[in-house]
């Protein structure tokens, strides 16, 4: 969209959004979308709510790195790694995040988007 939006467009001719065009990820030549990851990492049991971002890497122009908020009483402890193998086997291993931070709470718009942009600086 002229907006910067982009989205999908299904059979019935109705659009869903999946993310802002600057939000893309750029990685060995990939142009990752941070939804498609959020929503499996949002799947796990552990995990209330991910937020997803590129952070520069001087091979691959930028990595995937996500933020996680957890479920109260879920263990950290092996997490990580457990989340990484979710999204390779369920999306794909090429935008697999290389690292997940956890988080108390991730920047909300008033309409309950993530501010990714606030991520970044992190």
């Amino acid at each position: 969209m002229r907006t910067g939006d982009l989205g999908v467009c299904d059979a019935a001719g109705y659009f869903t959004f999946a993310s802002r065009d600057d939000d893309v990820i750029t990685s060995s030549g990939y142009r990752i979308g941070p939804s498609e990851i959020e929503n499996c990492l949002g799947g796990h049991p552990d995990v209330v709510m991910a937020a997803v971002i590129g952070v520069p890497d001087a091979l691959r122009t930028e990595v995937v790195k996500a933020f996680v908020v957890l479920r109260d009483g879920a263990d950290w402890h092996g997490l990580e790694a457990a989340l990484i193998a979710r999204v390779r086997e369920k999306v794909s291993p090429h935008v697999a995040p290389r690292m997940i931070e956890r988080a108390e709470s991730l920047p909300m718009t008033a309409t309950g988007k993530i501010i990714r942009r606030e991520l970044r600086g992190k």
